[in-house]
């Protein structure tokens, strides 16, 4: 349970009482190799009030070859994947720029790497931590290398089966790093039955470590859910606008409700944090009790000595009377004096009992 020693936003933030869901906006491809627009990005995330601003990190010639066929041929100016990874590249001094950017505005800098190239150009920058995405957790060579930077270690669990999980976490587990699992679904956008918020607690059972949500649903709902099951990380795609290009757009929710993301989630978090004694909040409430709570009432004028019945009395506002749930035991007192119609019944307005 080593990975659950303190929290994993202020590990990350380096904020010692930052507590909750660490919340990371994802750029990925959003930007479509505008470094104008990569910056825009930051802007607009940090505005949202979300923890850290990731992107990916792509070197065509490092990760792929010019045979890497389309998952979805969206692209009209690209001849290849490849010609769409290259089209992404950023020069390291461009990285270091965004990075720069971002830790200006009080932002996070992350980047998944899905090369050994990647890595060393972003370990260059100084990354809090690491994100693997889900095609990369079977590559225990970028695992490991990444790991050992001691850095905590984001794995997305989308296209990953327990045992692969396993084999992950014992590897970065090997190099020292603290680890957080995140549950995935691999689908753009993701349909609510496929999200598995109950296996965030399953990784927490299995791993001992911190666990998140990688949401891919295009909505607030599922990040906010994540959240009130106690999630220590949450990301979601976001985009400036639903109707910008790029393969990331359908899965992703735009900067301005990436706001009320945040505030939704920090909402939940403090509602748990709060714990109300039902008893005692019922005492404090006493005053409000008494303008909204119910009196026994006269319903007619009862002289005194009248022997009371069940249709002398009624129940009214306010409640600074005789409880309204106690009609049923006045019945058969007598009056001790001349109680006028709409009245409130007192204890002293009542002979006593013998």
């Amino acid at each position: 349970m080593a990975d659950k020693q303190g929290s994993l936003r202020a590990r990350v933030t380096g904020r010692a009482d930052a507590r909750g869901a660490l919340v990371v906006a994802e750029v990925a491809q959003s930007h479509d190799g505008s470094l104008g627009q990569a910056h825009a990005f930051v802007d607009a995330i940090a505005r949202s009030g979300a923890d850290a601003v990731k992107f990916q990190t792509h070197i065509a010639a490092a990760e792929s070859t010019p045979s890497e066929p389309w998952r979805v041929p969206f692209s009209r100016q690209d001849e290849s994947r490849y010609d769409y990874w290259r089209r992404m590249e950023f020069t390291p001094d461009q990285w270091a720029g965004l990075a720069d950017h971002a830790s200006q505005v009080g932002l996070v800098f992350l980047s998944s790497a899905f090369s050994i190239e990647a890595i060393e150009l972003l370990e260059k920058i100084g990354m809090k931590a690491w994100k693997v995405a889900s095609g990369e957790v079977g590559n225990l060579d970028l695992v490991r290398r990444m790991a050992a930077t001691r850095a905590p270690m984001l794995l997305s669990s989308g296209m990953s089966s327990f045992d692969e999980l396993d084999r992950a976490v014992e590897a970065v587990r090997a190099e020292g790093a603290p680890v957080a699992v995140l549950q995935c679904a691999t689908a753009y956008p993701c349909p609510p039955e496929q999200l598995g918020l109950n296996v965030l607690d399953e990784l927490r059972q299995r791993y001992g470590c911190w666990v998140g949500l990688s949401d891919h649903s295009a909505t607030i709902y599922a990040g906010i859910a994540a959240a009130t099951l106690g999630a220590d990380v949450v990301e979601v795609h976001a985009t400036l606008s639903t109707e910008m290009f790029g393969p990331d757009v359908p899965a992703s929710i735009t900067t301005t409700a990436l706001a009320d993301l945040v505030a939704g989630i920090r909402f939940v978090e403090t509602a748990l944090a709060s714990p109300v004694d039902k008893d005692a909040s019922a005492v404090s409430m006493q005053p409000m009790r008494d303008l909204f709570t119910r009196s026994a009432v006269a319903a007619v004028d009862l002289p005194s000595g009248t022997t009371i019945e069940r249709h002398h009395l009624t129940a009214k506002k306010p409640g600074t009377g005789i409880p309204a749930d106690r009609i049923p035991e006045l019945v058969g007192r007598r009056v001790a004096r001349h109680i006028p119609s709409d009245a409130l019944l007192q204890e002293d307005d009542l002979e006593p009992l013998a």
